[in-house]
Formats: C-alpha cells, structure tokens, sequence
C-alpha cells in the first residue's frame, strides 16, 4: 500500500488548504513504513504523493530540493523529505519528516538483526538466506548497470570507473583515499581545460504542472526559510553539540577504544563519505566494520544487506544491522544483556549516520531557498559518481565471491547459488521484476534447496 490523498482535493487552479503539523506528521510516519525500493522508489512516491496529488509543493520546488540533496553526502530520499518537512513546519517538521523516514526501518531491523542471531542456525532461517544472498548480489550488479548508464557518459569516465575498481579490489586502498583521488582528478581536468567532466546539471526533465501547490513557483520564501548568517551559526553550533556531546559520554564512560565510541566516531565518517549512496559507502562500511574492527564477519555483511533490502526506509540503514550485530557479539553491556547490548549500539550507530544528513538540511536550506537556481554537480563530484560506479562493481564481485565460494577460493565451488544468482539478475535487468518479488521467489528457493540436500 501507499499513503492514501485526502477523498477531494481541491480544483487545480485553486491551492490545497494550509497544512497542518499533525496531518503532515501522520504522513511523514505513513511514508516510513510503506518506503521500500530504495530512493529511486522512495523519491517516485514523494513526488507522487507531495506533487502530483496532495500538491503541497509544486513539481519546480521539489526538484529544486531534490538538487540540492543530490549533491549532498547522505541519504537523498531521506534529505529531502528533511527538506520539504522542514519547508512547510520549521524545524520541528524537518525533524519530524527525517525521523518518521528512518524510525520504522530502525526498529524492524533491531527486531529483525535479534530473530537473525538468536535463530539463524535454524533450518528455516537458514535456508531462507541461501537463497536470498544470492539474489543480493544481482542488486547490486542491478545497482551497478543503472548508475552506470547515467554516470559513464563519456571514455574518461568510464577510465575513472575502471580505476577505481582496480583500487578497491584488486589494491585495497581505503574508500577515502579513492573518493578524494577521483575528486582531484576532476577538478585538475578541467583546470586543464578537459570536457570530460561537465556535468549535465538538473534531473534531465522540465518541471511540469499538477495544479497550484501550497508551495507553488512563486510563493515568496517563509521567514523561516530565508538565509542568515547568524542562525546558519546556530544550527552548525546546535549539530555539533548533538554529535560531541554523545561521542564524548561514550568515551568517558567506556572509554574511547570502547566498541560503541569507536562506531560513534567510524559511522560519522561513514556519513561524510556517502555519495552515490549506499551502495556506494558500502565497501567503506566492510572495510572498517568486517577487516578492521570485526564486528561481524562477511557472510553476516551480506546478509545485513539483504535484511536492509526488505525492509522500508533508506538502504544505509544496513548500518543498524552492522550495529546491533557488532554489540551483541562484543558483549557491549556484558554478556548477560546480549539483546540490549545489540540494541544501544543500533541507536548509537543510527545517530551518528544521520545527525549530519539533519544539519546539512536545516544548515542549507536557506541558502538554496535564497538563489532558487538549479544546484548542479561540479566537475569533483561529476569524477567522484564516476569512481562510485567501479565502486559498487568490486561490491558486486566481492559478494558474488563470497556467496559462490563460501569456504574460500579455495574450497567447493556453489553452483546452486550461481543458479539463483544468475536467475535473479534476469528477473531485474532483463525482466524488471521488483526487489522485493525477486528476494521472495529466491528466499523460496533457497529453503527448497537446503531442505533437499539436508
């Protein structure tokens, strides 16, 4: 189901009624629990809902929104329902929207990450994960062809694309370290006078009209939105409190090579690092999370992807499953409140995903309110999407390694797996089946094919 418009609305010529904060609070919580398919989806339903037929906000303003969040490290689907919340109540409805977004997701995969390693071993359980990570890893091929037949519009950045693959797989350089080379890469290109790296600017379509909106084209900017410099200060000062002062009592009370203060500071960075996505953080997240500090190992990483694939809100909400996985085996409370210990360290690696999604928006908002003028993407991030896509592509080929040979390179070789694999990859790519029919049918078939080999 969807979040459902009101029975009538009003003439298109003729703007909805103001809204209020508690009927924009029940959709915000709606929306949060009906938002699967990832952004490109979540964005769709927005839009459908928002634009197309409650028409708070014109198609115009959303896709100057969407624009802005675009270029932002983070969530985009999450970021912009920030935004537009933020835009019609203030904070408080920024606040609102953001939380209400990721909230629902946040206590399904905490009840979800429980049943996981309480009863994984399970026949059951078992066989329902045979089957589904193989089908993981046709998303994020899937994820890897449609990024990349938007990004990789010319021969140097297909160069950029295959360089970073190269970096992450086959020379394991950090995840950092190939963002920030792909970003001078684009910035000395065009300084040298290289076209390569333009970027195409926008959403590619024109803005078209659904009626009058509560917001429309020309509604003047609400007070609250309007840019200064002083409550810009605020907010920053606000967000830094919010990030410090949890981080400091983590490491004054278990101090600072304690598990939780240490996923405090590492999902902070993880959260600077997101653009492209999630797909895109990903390898950041299993190079920090499975090989460095061995909170869970690579096999539990796939499956936390695929829990974060069938559940609502934004994929990077894996990172709670990463969370509550690394507290319960680390024992964070002690080993006699295993469940709780799983818990805290979900909410502490939540918070500090997302605090800056929070303060970008309601930091930023009033200075994109105050130009009104496309945001585009500069020759950096233009390179950065580039390298996104090698990026997720070793994502792919780790996965794929992982799932086909589970004991190592070495050992057996799974060839039920790569049957549901590659079933999987036709049903999405040549098919268009959706995520969540296509993890369905291979859960099925995984738990048929380890009922008949046990």
């Amino acid at each position: 189901m969807t979040p459902t418009a009101p029975a009538q609305l009003r003439e298109p010529s003729l703007a909805p009624p103001p809204v209020g904060f508690w009927e924009a609070f029940a959709f915000w919580l709606r929306l949060g629990l009906v938002s699967f398919g990832g952004p490109a989806g979540q964005i769709a339903l927005m839009h459908q809902e928002l634009v197309e037929r409650r028409r708070w906000i014109s198609d115009r303003r959303f896709l100057h929104a969407l624009n802005y969040c675009m270029v932002l490290p983070g969530p985009e689907a999450q970021q912009l329902a920030t935004y537009i919340g933020w835009l019609l109540h203030r904070t408080w409805g920024g606040v609102a929207a953001g939380v209400l977004f990721v909230l629902p997701s946040l206590l399904l995969l905490i009840a979800l990450s429980w049943i996981y390693v309480a009863f994984g071993q399970l026949t059951l359980v078992a066989g329902l994960f045979y089957g589904i990570k193989p089908a993981v890893s046709a998303i994020v091929l899937q994820a890897t062809h449609r990024i990349g037949s938007r990004t990789l519009r010319n021969p140097t950045l297909w160069a950029v694309a295959v360089a970073s693959f190269v970096a992450l797989f086959a020379l394991e350089l950090p995840f950092p370290a190939i963002v920030g080379g792909a970003a001078l890469v684009g910035y000395l290109g065009t300084r040298l006078g290289s076209t390569a790296f333009n970027p195409n600017g926008g959403q590619g379509k024109a803005a078209k009209s659904f009626g009058a909106a509560l917001i429309d084209d020309d509604t003047p900017t609400p007070q609250h939105a309007r840019f200064a410099w002083s409550r810009m200060a605020r907010v920053g000062c606000a967000g830094a409190l919010l990030w410090s002062i949890p981080l400091g009592l983590l490491a004054a009370i278990f101090g600072w090579k304690h598990t939780l203060a240490q996923m405090g500071w590492f999902f902070t960075k993880a959260a600077l690092l997101t653009f492209g996505g999630a797909y895109a953080v990903l390898p950041y997240v299993y190079q920090g999370a499975v090989s460095t500090f061995g909170w869970l190992s690579p096999a539990q990483m796939i499956d936390g992807l695929a829990l974060g694939e069938t559940t609502p809100g934004p994929l990077i909400m894996v990172v709670a499953f990463v969370g509550f996985v690394g507290g319960y085996s680390k024992a964070v409370l002690g080993p006699e409140a295993l469940f709780a210990s799983g818990a805290l360290a979900a909410v502490v690696v939540t918070w500090f995903t997302f605090l800056p999604s929070f303060i970008f928006i309601l930091a930023g908002g009033p200075l994109v309110e105050s130009t009104r003028g496309e945001v585009k993407l500069t020759a950096p991030l233009t390179a950065v999407s580039a390298a996104v896509v090698g990026v997720i592509g070793s994502l792919t080929l780790f996965f794929a390694q992982h799932v086909l040979w589970p004991e190592g390179l070495a050992a057996r070789f799974d060839w039920a797996s790569l049957v549901i694999m590659a079933s999987a990859a036709v049903a999405l790519l040549r098919f268009k089946r959706g995520v969540i029919e296509v993890l369905g049918a291979c859960a099925a078939t995984g738990l048929l094919v380890r009922l008949l080999l046990s």
